[in-house]
């Protein structure tokens, strides 16, 4: 039912790719690239709801486990994706233990939360889906706040809680009062420090420790800290970097420097 969970079971590491564009064709593409997660980012994604669900029917075939990070911590979104066929939630600025329990809360049906029952997509994608989906959707909360962070052993200790998800821009953002500018692959030492302390806490445990980043090279560094999952790159990103590589060399074989 979830592909990272039984990666996880078997001791590997999962590689996951995000979507920020909406389009269910992008989708298609990006989950045919050997991913064994795809995000689809509702927060920051140029999409919305009417863009979600067909971007998720898109990826059905692949295999891939899909996910979505919605845009706050907020039951209605949060029901929705699930309903459309999440199997997992990344919630963004999780800063206390309360609202990591109100996440969990969100992400199970009763009695294990408060999840209202209407899967109306999940129900015809994945036969039997009910009550039992409790134990295969993955709530990751995200630490990326300087509250958070204070409170980042209470927020580990969620009962139900299935991962931290570390957003490094908004971590940077939200701990350093303004000396580093946001971005991925940290490499000051306050930084380092601070992202693998939440590594440390996600094992003490027994919960998984999710990483976005930059770079294959950095996202494997940080499989080396502990992580279980590491997100690299984008659509976007990927797509402006491919289409600049051939701009580029095509000028360069050319000798047009313009």
């Amino acid at each position: 039912m979830n592909r990272l969970k039984d990666l996880w079971a078997s001791g590997r590491p999962a590689l996951n790719g995000w979507c920020s564009i909406g389009s269910p064709f992008t989708a298609e593409i990006m989950a045919a690239q050997g991913y064994d997660s795809l995000s689809i980012d509702w927060q920051h994604g140029a999409l919305d709801y009417s863009d979600l669900l067909p971007m998720l029917q898109a990826i059905r075939a692949s295999g891939v486990t899909p996910m979505v990070r919605v845009p706050w911590l907020d039951p209605t979104s949060v029901m929705k994706a699930l309903d459309a066929g999440a199997m997992g939630i990344i919630c963004p600025m999780i800063s206390t233990r309360q609202q990591a329990e109100d996440f969990v809360s969100y992400m199970r049906y009763p009695p294990q939360g408060q999840r209202s029952y209407g899967p109306t997509r999940a129900g015809f994608a994945m036969p039997g889906y009910g009550v039992g989906m409790n134990d295969h959707v993955l709530a990751l909360a995200m630490i990326e706040t300087k509250e958070g962070v204070e409170n980042l052993e209470e927020i580990a200790a969620t009962p139900g809680l299935d991962g931290l998800y570390v957003g490094p821009a908004d971590l940077t953002l939200g701990t350093q009062d303004g000396r580093l500018p946001p971005g991925f692959d940290r490499e000051e030492p306050e930084m380092t420090t601070l992202i693998r302390r939440i590594a440390t806490a996600c094992k003490a445990n027994g919960i998984r420790a999710c990483l976005h980043c930059g770079t294959p090279d950095y996202a494997a560094k940080a499989i080396g800290w502990g992580y279980d999952l590491t997100t690299v790159s984008g659509d976007t990103r990927l797509l402006a970097g491919a289409a600049k590589a051939s701009v580029d060399a095509f000028r360069a074989l050319t000798k047009r420097g313009d």
